[in-house]
C-alpha cells in the first residue's frame, strides 16, 4: 500500500517484516549492573523504564540465584545454533541471521507472529538439544527470562540488523546468513 506521497506504508501492517531478538543466559546481565537493565511492566502500554547501575541492587540479584551464570562453551552454542535453525525450519520461520554468543544469541527473523512465541520455541528448542546430548544437566537454568525484541519495519532496518547480527560482534562472524525474500 502506498501513502499520498507514493511511499509504501509498513507500520501499518499488523506484523513487522521482521524481528530482532536478542536473548541471555542465566545470570550473565542483572539488574543494576552497570550497563544498567529495563525494569520489567506488567502494562505493555507503557514504555520500559531503565534501571541505572545500582550496585546494593546487582549484588541483591547476585544472592538470588540459585545457581551461577550460564555460559556456553563452543560446543553448546554450535548445538544452539542447529535447535534454532531446525525450530526456524520446523515453524516456517524465516530465518536472516543467527549468531550464538558465550552469554546471548541474537536472531533477526520474519513471521507472522508475536516475538515472544518465536523466543520460547528457541530457547525451548535450544535447551532441548542441549540436554539431549548432554551439554546441560536437567536441572540446570540456561537462559533468562524474557530476551529483547525489536520490530523492523522498513526493509533498511532489517538489512541493518542482519549486519549487526553477522559483523559487530567484536569477532570473526559464527552467524548463518540468508537471502531476504
Amino acid at each position: 500500500m502506498l501513502d499520498d506521497y507514493g511511499f509504501e506504508i509498513y507500520e501499518e501492517n499488523t506484523f513487522p517484516l521482521a524481528y530482532l531478538i536478542t536473548f541471555r543466559t542465566y545470570g550473565t546481565w542483572l539488574h543494576g549492573n552497570q550497563r544498567s537493565s529495563v525494569q520489567r511492566s506488567r502494562d505493555k502500554r507503557f514504555k520500559s523504564i531503565r534501571i541505572d547501575p545500582n550496585v546494593p541492587l546487582e549484588e541483591k540479584m547476585l544472592e538470588e540465584m540459585k545457581q551461577p551464570a550460564f555460559i556456553l562453551t563452543e560446543s553448546q552454542r554450535d548445538h544452539v545454533r542447529i535447535a534454532i535453525e531446525k525450530v526456524c525450519a520446523y515453524r516456517r520461520y524465516s530465518l536472516h541471521a543467527l549468531n550464538v554468543r558465550t552469554n546471548h544469541g541474537h536472531t533477526v527473523v520474519s513471521k507472522a507472529v508475536k516475538p515472544e512465541k518465536i523466543v520460547n520455541d528457541f530457547k525451548v528448542y535450544a535447551t532441548r538439544r542441549l540436554r539431549e546430548h548432554n551439554e546441560v544437566s536437567s536441572t540446570a537454568k540456561v537462559w533468562s527470562r524474557g530476551a529483547s525484541t525489536r520490530y523492523l519495519w522498513k526493509p533498511r532496518h532489517v538489512e541493518a540488523a542482519v549486519d549487526y547480527v553477522l559483523y559487530s560482534q567484536g569477532d570473526v562472524p559464527f552467524g548463518t546468513v540468508f537471502t531476504l525474500e
